[in-house]
């Protein structure tokens, strides 16, 4: 790094931002535990005894970087996390104890403040993935990687687009169905809609509070995004064929859509990070068993590949894109490398970004029924998601 001690290892979420002079600023998740060969070495650590945290890279027009530093450290398994509306990184620890499984705000040009070093206790302790804010509400939505995982959204007491309001508390809750009791996500059909309600936790036993309010059983939820007035995110190993579901999740009408089930692998495998493209697809990172790589999906329906890891065998982490939209920055785990990469690539397009949040899931995604079940719709004047859900409850077809 610029000071001349090596860089941190095991590389994963990231974020970009404008910088001064035309410069962008890239903030990057280490995700180290207590020990490691390359640990996050800093001066104002949350926790002594924990090698994990974020560096900053300043990158310039030539996308080169002119600097590179330890913005954060002390903390455990910085695996994913979510960029503000303020410019600032929230990086979240993917573990859970007394002391470790918070969130922590990074402001990635001001290194190792106290900011830095103060958790989030509000925003939950539990095994942390990512996260997203609604611009809208300034409402924070959360992913855990556990087994099985809920997905919370947080209400913060300040809701003002500056460092530290998010410090300054608020309310936890998570997501259920009013009428189903304990519902798992393993029942939902792909385009169908449910409305949920949002349960208030303790923060500090939330997993607990959760299952005993009932809330949705998620099977291992990773990736977040938001973007055009949709919360994206995935559950890396659910669906029948356990290789990935992708739901979306839409404020306005408080209603959650499976919009994907994977069932082939040579289309998608344990997607864990997601990002939107500045065009309007949506875009995964693989972290399977085999070659890993990005993949996209479109509006219209259509899953395309788009790099392919084939030499490292070690998963693609935080795909993000520069402000200005001309460069895709990715991370390989390990050995830690962070790729810029540039196109040209389309033009930004929030029509079509639009149009991505709102559109209904493509042929390609439609749920497998029978022809016995779509003739029972069609006699009875209902869709086919209805019918399938009236199935799944006993009734007689």
């Amino acid at each position: 790094m610029t000071n001349g001690t090596a860089i941190p290892g095991a590389f994963d979420g990231m974020a970009a931002f404008e910088g001064p002079n035309n410069t962008t600023v890239l903030v990057r998740n280490h995700e180290l535990g207590t020990s490691a060969t390359n640990p996050v070495i800093g001066t104002n650590p949350y926790s002594s005894a924990a090698v994990g945290g974020t560096t900053t890279l300043i990158i310039n027009n030539a996308r080169n970087v002119v600097k590179e530093y330890v913005s954060s450290s002390g903390t455990i398994r910085n695996c994913a996390g979510g960029a503000t509306l303020w410019g600032t990184w929230l990086t979240c620890e993917e573990t859970r104890s007394s002391t470790h499984g918070y969130v922590f705000e990074v402001d990635p040009l001001d290194p190792e403040n106290e900011l830095s070093r103060t958790p989030i206790k509000d925003m939950g302790r539990f095994s942390h993935e990512a996260c997203a804010i609604d611009p809208a509400t300034r409402y924070v939505y959360l992913t855990e990687d556990a087994s099985p995982s809920y997905l919370y959204r947080f209400i913060p007491n300040d809701t003002s687009k500056k460092p530290g309001a998010l410090q300054k508390g608020g309310k936890l809750y998570a997501a259920a169905i009013e009428e189903i009791a304990s519902p798992k996500a393993s029942t939902f059909k792909t385009g169908q809609t449910i409305g949920i309600v949002w349960k208030e936790l303790n923060p500090d036993l939330c997993r607990e509070d959760a299952k005993a309010q009932g809330c949705i059983e998620f099977k291992k939820l990773e990736g977040a995004f938001f973007q055009a007035g949709v919360f994206w995110f995935d559950d890396s190993s659910a669906g029948e064929k356990n290789l990935c579901r992708i739901y979306r999740y839409i404020p306005a009408t408080n209603s959650l859509e499976l919009f994907y089930e994977a069932t082939d692998r040579e289309l998608m495998e344990s997607p864990d990070n997601i990002c939107m493209t500045p065009w309007g697809d949506l875009w995964f990172a693989e972290d399977g068993s085999g070659n890993d790589r990005i993949m996209g999906i479109t509006p219209e329906g259509n899953i395309y590949p788009f790099a392919n890891n084939r030499l490292s065998g070690s998963e693609l982490a935080g795909p993000i894109f520069s402000p200005d939209g001309k460069t895709l920055f990715v991370n390989i785990q390990t050995p830690g490398k962070t790729f810029a990469i540039w196109g040209p690539f389309a033009r930004s397009n929030s029509a079509r970004a639009r149009e991505m949040s709102y559109s209904s899931p493509g042929k390609l995604f439609a749920p497998n029924v029978s022809d016995k079940l779509k003739s029972f719709a069609e006699n009875q004047g209902i869709s086919v998601l209805e019918a399938a859900a009236f199935e799944r409850h006993g009734v007689k077809i």
